[in-house]
């Protein structure tokens, strides 16, 4: 597994790798105290002043909580958030899912307890399918072998090990059944706090058809929970959406306008739309989001190998970008574990909003501008067989037969 962390300026300016450093720190194997060797590229007080000597003096330590409006949650000025891409074999069976748990707990003790000499890791994220991928043709067969609730035991895991070490924590995505629901399954992913409870739970919205085959939340009637869920906590108003919600952008838009300031993104990003030109999307995407928003975008993708999640290769390069789109750190890209440390300075972020009449975007929205995009595209599901692969292609090729002939529904 390796650890990539890299600032980029101007914003974040990072000190300079010394050609004769030291070996790199070492950990051992349960990862609670640090062995010998140290690397100045992470030395604290080298690293520490130069990001402080780069941001507003109201930015750097404990003083005063980040600015915030009526009815928002003290904040933290600056925190860390780390992205921990995974390289697991994908289960084919619910109680495979334990190793990747168990993977997931090992990384989430590295990014936490390993960087705690340097900084204070408050957020942690996984990709989706963290836990397992839909690799199953038919909803019959997912919820047979993969499908969970959101109170599994796996899930009680990760909860427990968030609250042992006081970081919040964004699951990654698993197969989901609600007996609310239980003609459907859902792409789900949760916000879990440091007290091990679950403030959020996104599901995709828009599934990867045709061969997602799981619901989205705009096909059930009477949907009952959030579509787009902002959560007010002291890392400031967190939101996520998940991998192919991110090319709509009303879906980030929307969670901007309830007041998002980090952006969430769990992904499994497969090649040749990763962090490579030219078809680089998920770079390109990322920092579009941040800067169309003005928002923080926390971004872990799949780093799985070809091997373990066929049919595709999974170009990691999860990665953190500012609100100007500046990216903060990145890993390479490419397969393989990595876990990806940055810092949010979140008032800087609430200052810059404040301050802004040019580049206000989340201000200069004209809505009323937009009619078609009010007008329905792609309607819910009539019934979960509609949810087919057969059927979602022959309906995606209906809606554009019409659009090619002009008609509008």
């Amino acid at each position: 597994m390796a650890i990539a962390f890299l600032l980029d300026p101007p914003f974040y300016q990072s000190a300079a790798a010394p050609t004769n450093a030291a070996a790199p720190p070492r950990f051992d194997p349960e990862f609670r105290r640090m062995a010998p060797g140290r690397d100045t590229r992470e030395d604290p007080s080298v690293r520490g002043a130069e990001v402080a000597r780069c941001l507003p003096a109201a930015a750097i330590g404990p003083a005063a909580p980040a600015p915030r409006g009526p009815g928002m949650t003290d904040a933290l000025p600056l925190y860390y958030a780390a992205m921990c891409q995974t390289d697991q074999p994908n289960p084919a069976r619910r109680p495979d899912m334990a190793w990747n748990v168990d993977r997931m707990i090992a990384m989430m003790e590295s990014a936490v307890v390993g960087y705690r000499p340097f900084h204070d890791v408050r957020l942690v994220v996984f990709p989706e399918f963290a836990l397992a991928a839909p690799v199953y043709p038919t909803v019959a067969e997912l919820r047979e072998h993969l499908a969970i609730p959101s109170d599994h035991e796996l899930i009680g895991r990760l909860a427990a090990k968030a609250r042992e070490l006081g970081c919040w924590l964004q699951t990654g995505s698993f197969i989901e059944i609600d007996e609310r629901y239980p003609d459907h399954l859902f792409n789900a992913t949760l916000l879990i706090s440091p007290e091990g409870e679950t403030r959020a739970r996104y599901r995709k919205v828009n599934p990867w058809i045709p061969w997602e085959v799981h619901a989205s939340p705009h096909d059930v009637p009477d949907y009952e929970d959030e579509l787009f869920p902002v959560v007010d906590t002291e890392l400031g108003r967190l939101g996520v959406a998940t991998c192919y919600d991110w090319l709509f952008p009303e879906v980030t838009r929307e969670l901007a306008l309830r007041g998002c300031e980090v952006l969430i993104r769990i992904s499994a990003y497969m090649d040749p739309w990763g962090a490579t030109p030219p078809t680089d999307w998920w770079t390109v995407v990322n920092r579009c989001r941040a800067i169309e928003n003005t928002a923080f975008v926390l971004a872990c993708n799949q780093g799985a190998q070809l091997s373990h999640y066929p049919p595709f290769s999974w170009p990691g390069g999860s990665m953190a970008v500012d609100f100007d789109g500046r990216i903060l750190a990145e890993a390479p890209p490419g397969p393989g574990e990595r876990i990806v440390v940055a810092p949010v300075a979140l008032d800087v972020l609430r200052r810059e909003r404040e301050r802004r009449v040019g580049h206000a975007m989340l201000t200069h929205l004209r809505s009323e501008a937009y009619p078609a995009a009010r007008k329905t595209v792609f309607p819910p599901a009539a019934s979960p067989a509609d949810l087919e692969v057969s059927r979602l292609e022959a309906k995606i090729r209906a809606i554009r037969r019409d659009r090619n002939r002009g008609e509008t529904r």
